[in-house]
């Protein structure tokens, strides 16, 4: 009779994994004071985006150039390093590309408030970094949504009613939640789908900064397929008269 205990010499390998990394920066007080002022200054009397229940998102206000912010530029550089460390520790040559910092902007959720489920198809790489948080996730969590499932074998069968498949299972899971804390850094692909939840803290403000990052070929040499040359060689195509 076949049981269980034959499987127990199976090997599971996890493979083509998307990578997300983490690390901590450590903020000087002042400096986080000096941040957290600055993003409440830009949005001001402002509660929320157009849509009912949405943070308070600054790239959706105007907001959108935050690391040129003087309160800004020595975190800004601290995560552009983490940015290539990320690309390095991913097998990136560093000599053959250009990052570009595209965007940057605040978000701040008060009570209730949430992130909807999204991705930043204008970018290559996105970075959040929180100024707020006490490690338990009560003002909402970030969420980083798989891509697909790959091992549900049958496509739909882990959404589907009474499946009979462990939703939780590590070989399984539809998505990886993070909860926030200050210094908390945050790197991603930007076409990964990820969303934050409702912040359930009546008297706390969850506040982060986001990042966009490009890659591109060096201004100089011959840019490689599938990489795009430098700003630098791009020719500006005016409109046409009317």
């Amino acid at each position: 009779m076949m049981g269980f205990c034959r499987w127990s010499c199976l090997e599971l390998h996890a493979l083509f994994p998307t990578v997300v990394a983490t690390d901590h920066l450590d903020l000087d007080p002042l400096e986080l004071a000096a941040l957290l002022q600055t993003v409440l200054q830009c949005r001001a009397e402002a509660s929320g985006n157009p849509d009912p229940g949405c943070a308070w998102t600054g790239d959706l206000n105007g907001v959108w150039q935050l690391h040129q912010h003087p309160a800004c530029r020595l975190i800004t550089e601290q995560v552009i390093q983490r940015v290539w460390g990320y690309l390095d520790a991913t097998g990136f040559d560093l000599t053959r590309l250009e990052l570009h910092l595209q965007r940057c902007w605040p978000v701040l959720s008060d009570w209730g408030q949430v992130v909807g489920r999204h991705h930043h198809p204008n970018a290559h790489l996105s970075a959040v970094l929180y100024l707020s948080g006490d490690g338990t996730g009560a003002d909402g969590c970030l969420c980083l949504h798989a891509p697909s499932q790959c091992n549900e074998l049958v496509p739909g069968l882990a959404v589907g009613h009474d499946a009979p498949i462990a939703p939780h299972h590590p070989c399984n899971q539809s998505r990886w939640t993070l909860a926030p804390k200050p210094g908390l850094l945050v790197l991603f692909p930007s076409r990964l789908d990820h969303s934050v939840e409702e912040n359930g803290e009546a008297e706390a403000l969850r506040v982060s900064i986001s990042f966009d990052f490009v890659l591109t070929a060096p201004a100089s040499g011959e840019p490689p397929e599938y990489l795009a040359p430098h700003p630098g060689h791009w020719q500006r195509c005016p409109r046409p008269e009317n």
